[in-house]
């Protein structure tokens, strides 16, 4: 940990992070569980190991600044606020999940928390989250809009043309690449002559960091950064955090092609336990904290397996609500 972040970052700082990324840590696990019983279906992408992106940025970011990203998205929806027990009932597809059950692992939402997904697409919610900081801009609420993407989705033209579009109007959105180093099962190597993934961002002028995404506090001050130069009207940031996924890209995925020796050097990085490290150097907290933690979270975690299990799945009238219906302006013979 740096000098700058013993002096910045205080107890309760460290604690609000050291719980998110337990929680998520323990609901992806879940998650795999309930996946292996077949009670969870279709795709599941798991965060273990990107926690301190999550982390970080919450303590960064203002309570109404918007959220998009991929669809790895259960982290996010945790790190926003939505509660354990919807999230798990959305992934078993019941009709008290977070989306009455229809959207599933990849397509999490909540207007009440300013969470826009979750999407299936690849790149599909770049430009979304340029628009939604033009919404912002508009109306003139001095919010800021965090768009998440993978190290894959950085290969779609669509990136470019709202990177063009972002600097241009000056919107107020930052531009995060979680960089876990595999585009599904292909290494960052072999899809690009330009692994500083964060450079791309010079043809557009547009600010752009590399950042450790194995740390809270390398987050947030990067975040932190960006959030501010956004909300004084000076436009877009571009951030490459550099990150690891423990899992495969799916539940599907074996990661036969990546090492276990390279899976246990990121291991050593492990932002919950180098939190937990500083926490107890700094006196932060002390053993009996972090069982009562791992006992709180886990009941959390069992309280929401117990509620997607006692949920009902929806009625089949369910597919024709909250589906979009428009009408032609006139009637064809």
């Amino acid at each position: 940990m740096s000098k700058t972040a013993k002096l910045t970052f205080g107890k309760e700082t460290y604690r609000k992070w050291y719980e998110l990324m337990l929680l998520t840590r323990r609901f992806e696990e879940k998650c795999a569980q309930m996946y292996s019983q077949q009670k969870i279906r279709g795709f599941l992408h798991l965060y273990n190991g990107q926690e301190a992106i999550t982390a970080g940025t919450m303590s960064a970011i203002g309570p109404n600044d918007p959220l998009i990203t991929a669809y790895r998205d259960h982290g996010h929806a945790l790190a926003v606020g939505i509660e354990p027990k919807f999230l798990m009932a959305e992934l078993y597809g019941k009709i008290t999940g977070s989306n009455k059950g229809k959207g599933g692992s990849m397509h999490m939402f909540s207007k009440a928390h300013r969470f826009y997904g979750g999407h299936g697409i690849v790149g599909g919610q770049i430009p979304l989250g340029a628009g939604i900081a033009l919404a912002e801009q508009y109306k003139g609420t001095g919010n800021v809009c965090l768009t998440y993407m993978g190290d894959g989705a950085v290969r779609q033209g669509a990136l470019h043309e709202t990177f063009n579009m972002a600097m241009l109007w000056k919107l107020p959105v930052v531009f995060i690449v979680e960089n876990n180093e595999y585009a599904m099962g292909t290494s960052l190597q072999r899809t690009t002559n330009q692994v500083d993934i964060h450079k791309m961002g010079a043809s557009y002028a547009m600010p752009s960091f590399q950042v450790d995404g194995m740390t809270c506090e390398s987050v947030h001050e990067a975040i932190s950064s960006a959030v501010e130069r956004a909300r004084k009207g000076e436009g877009p940031t571009f951030l490459e955090i550099k990150t690891y996924r423990y899992r495969g890209h799916s539940m599907s995925d074996p990661a036969k092609y990546r090492s276990k020796e390279e899976l246990e050097d990121y291991k050593k990085k492990d932002p919950i336990e180098t939190t937990k490290a500083t926490m107890l150097k700094n006196k932060f907290a002390d053993a009996k904290y972090f069982d009562e933690q791992e006992a709180r979270i886990e009941k959390i975690i069992n309280e929401a397996v117990e509620f997607a299990e006692n949920s009902e799945f929806p009625d089949a009238s369910e597919l024709f609500t909250d589906v979009y219906i428009g009408e032609y302006p006139f009637i064809m013979d």
